[in-house]
């Protein structure tokens, strides 16, 4: 499944339930660390509070399987990768981790067992994941999408806790924590008030409201969301906006998060032969930024770089 289809997938699912790094800043950033362990030993065992139940792992786990993306940028970046023995077919980042045919949407036991993990991530309970698995004595820690910043900072805390890295998780999250306040600081009060639409998808034209993990990111720069007039409960905060919604809204910023040939291949160029958007502020100031679609819709470590490609953006809208 391609990452727009995923995201759908998730738009989806809350409809049908009603809204139910290393030490320095450039491994924060997006370059995996490689530190394989911290200054002090790690405290075992370790019981973390985590979904459906608490989950404890008596030992340091010398051989772990991520089964979300997310999850396995969020390993390398504590220091865990060489404890990393085999990562789902969708986690591509960092270019070394053990890229295998193990799916996380539909997980199998079977398959997930002839790597002999001591710990097993992953983003859902999918197939009686964590029942099926503890019958055979592996722990599986449940990291959903983060809701909130502080969540996502949590996520990697608690990874760090899971794998002997505490310490360097701390640091991961700190760097991150300090890049994201120096581009917000940096991108000034100017742009306040200023309109935006992030585009998950154009067939149809699935959007983000303020009230998700984007739109929250987003609003750290004041930015005024199109797709909040527009949402319903139903819609678990991803509304489905018609063309001629947008067109009228007339944002002075669009996001493409679906910019990638799996996703539609969505640019400035595509963006601006939509009959009827020639008028639309962002296209006609070449406002139209496409994103990294991993790094958009994977809350982890490399969320500064999100976070510096949005205060671009503001900085340089006409009269902002």
């Amino acid at each position: 499944m391609n990452r727009t289809g995923w995201m759908l997938a998730a738009v989806t699912a809350a409809a049908l339930l009603a809204g139910c790094s290393s030490a320095n800043s450039s491994s924060a950033a997006g370059s995996p660390a490689t530190s394989s362990s911290d200054s002090t030993a790690p405290s075992f065992p370790v019981t973390l509070a985590a979904s459906p139940g608490p989950v404890t792992i008596k030992a340091k786990p010398g051989r772990i399987v991520s089964l979300s993306s997310t999850a396995t940028e969020d390993l390398y970046a504590v220091g865990a990768g060489p404890q990393v023995v085999a990562v789902d077919d969708e986690s591509d980042y960092p270019a070394n981790a053990p890229v295998t045919k193990l799916s996380g949407l539909t997980p199998s036991l079977e398959a997930i067992a002839k790597y002999k993990p001591a710990l097993v991530i992953a983003s859902q309970n999918s197939n009686g994941l964590v029942s099926g698995l503890g019958k055979l004595g592996v722990a599986v820690l449940i990291e959903p999408a983060a809701a909130t910043l502080t969540g996502a900072y949590d996520q990697i805390m608690q990874i760090g806790q899971a794998t002997g890295h505490a310490q360097q998780a701390g640091r991961t999250v700190a760097a991150m924590k300090s890049e994201i306040a120096a581009d917000v600081k940096q991108a000034r009060e100017s742009h306040k008030g200023l309109t935006y639409y992030w585009e998950l998808s154009s067939n149809p034209y699935y959007s983000a409201t303020s009230s998700t993990f984007i739109g929250q990111i987003v609003s750290l720069f004041g930015l005024k969301n199109i797709a909040d007039a527009a949402d319903k409960a139903s819609d678990g905060g991803y509304p489905e906006l018609s063309e001629e919604y947008i067109v009228t809204a007339r944002p002075q910023i669009i996001f493409l998060a679906d910019n990638q040939p799996a996703d539609g291949g969505q640019s400035l160029a595509i963006v601006a032969k939509r009959p009827g958007w020639s008028v639309i502020p962002a296209v006609k100031d070449h406002e139209i930024i496409a994103l990294n679609d991993d790094i958009a819709s994977r809350w982890g470590p490399r969320l500064p770089q999100l976070v510096a490609q949005i205060a671009q953006a503001v900085e340089k809208v006409p009269g902002s």
